[in-house]
């Protein structure tokens, strides 16, 4: 931070990082350059002092830790979000796998009860009521 400005933009303060340039009070318009002081018009930039520096040092690395640790977390989340992922898709294959079994399953069985109806001792006893016609098995379980 260039010498001269308001220490109040140290202690968060008015026009602190992060705010939209020229839209805190007491900071000129977007694009002019700051040369004196904001707090006071007319007073003279005092040279920092050594607890200044001291305290923008602890300052920028307690900034710089915090940033780390919080690009660390984000890491992590999207590691973990990756493995969920990767898991999730396992599951699906195993699943479409099963799905396929079971509709060559359903259509075997299919067969083997049209063949059998044709045959079948019941279904053919002229006392049974007159059949009436299903609608295809295979058809209404499939998913669509």
């Amino acid at each position: 931070m260039p010498r001269g400005r308001s220490s109040a933009r140290l202690r968060g303060g008015p026009g602190r990082a992060g705010a939209a340039p020229g839209m805190s009070q007491g900071l000129p318009a977007a694009g002019s350059v700051l040369h004196r002081s904001v707090s006071a018009p007319g007073n003279q930039a005092r040279p920092q002092s050594p607890e200044d520096d001291d305290r923008k040092v602890r300052r920028r690395e307690k900034n710089r830790v915090a940033a780390q640790r919080s690009r660390k977390k984000q890491t992590q989340k999207a590691d973990k979000l990756h493995e969920e992922y990767e898991c999730l898709e396992q599951e699906n294959t195993v699943l479409r796998r099963e799905i396929g079994k079971l509709t060559e399953e359903l259509k075997h069985l299919s067969e083997a009860l049209k063949e059998h109806e044709k045959v079948c001792p019941l279904l053919l006893c002229p006392l049974n009521f007159v059949p009436l016609p299903r609608p295809d098995p295979v058809a209404g379980c499939l998913p669509r």
